[in-house]
């Protein structure tokens, strides 16, 4: 059995759209895609929040290599890679994953999704859709 703690959503961008696309950073340095905001109460443990994203991509240049990171309270909890190919190829990508973070600490807690690109000489941009939500429930064990 279960029992919901908290939820919340965000859809920054609702569609797919080519003039309103940004480029996705080269790695290091990331692009920030959505933020949520989870409330972990007292007695609730154990717990898991439920994680999920969707973030439209397309390739611009070349086969980029786009690595997406979960972070709880700026400490990364998840991520997953994603090759996104262009001209001649595939370009448009609805990229879609979930993650799980288990037994949270009480409190209120930051989730972000980020991208950033890991291949030089490649370019890939954010063209939407963008969402993100989370779920945080108390289990049984």
């Amino acid at each position: 059995m279960v029992r919901v703690l908290d939820k919340a959503a965000v859809q920054p961008r609702r569609r797919f759209n080519l003039a309103n696309s940004f480029i996705i950073r080269r790695s290091p340095a990331r692009s920030r895609l959505a933020t949520i905001t989870l409330r972990i109460p007292m007695n609730s443990q154990p717990n898991r929040v439920d994680l999920l994203a969707t973030i439209g991509v397309r390739g611009v240049t070349g086969i980029a290599q786009i690595l997406f990171r979960i972070f709880r309270d700026g400490t990364e909890i998840f991520n997953t890679q994603q090759g996104i190919e262009s001209i001649g190829s595939e370009q448009n990508y609805a990229v879609t994953f979930q993650a799980e973070d288990r037994n949270v600490r009480v409190g209120n807690h930051v989730y972000t999704v980020t991208a950033e690109n890991r291949t030089a000489n490649t370019r890939a941009d954010v063209v939407g859709p963008i969402s993100f939500s989370g779920l945080a429930v108390q289990t049984r064990t």
